[in-house]
């Protein structure tokens, strides 16, 4: 159960829309949260919305938990990319 990786299909809402103000889409995912390293999957959901539309959309998802090492993964990756956005956005320099 350690190394092996688990799925389960879910209801998902999906919220597409593309307007003058944004592009933007959302899923939620029906009484599950994914973890560190768990990848959706979603189905059924349109790909496109015409230019000043908006829509909301009932889809299934899988969702694929990590094991144990993807998860230990996620975590040392995600905190090497943290220590490189402090590297970035702090470093010592003259402001114009």
């Amino acid at each position: 159960m350690i190394l092996s990786r688990r799925t389960k299909d879910i209801p998902c809402t999906v919220e597409i829309a593309q307007t003058p103000d944004s592009l933007r889409a959302y899923v939620t995912l029906e009484g599950m949260q994914p973890g560190a390293g768990d990848k959706v999957i979603v189905h059924g959901a349109p790909t496109r919305i015409g230019f000043g539309e908006q829509g909301v959309f009932q889809c299934t998802a899988t969702l694929i938990h990590a094991n144990i090492f993807g998860r230990a993964a996620t975590h040392v990756l995600s905190y090497l990319e943290l220590t490189e956005l402090y590297e970035i956005g702090f470093s010592a320099g003259s402001a114009s």
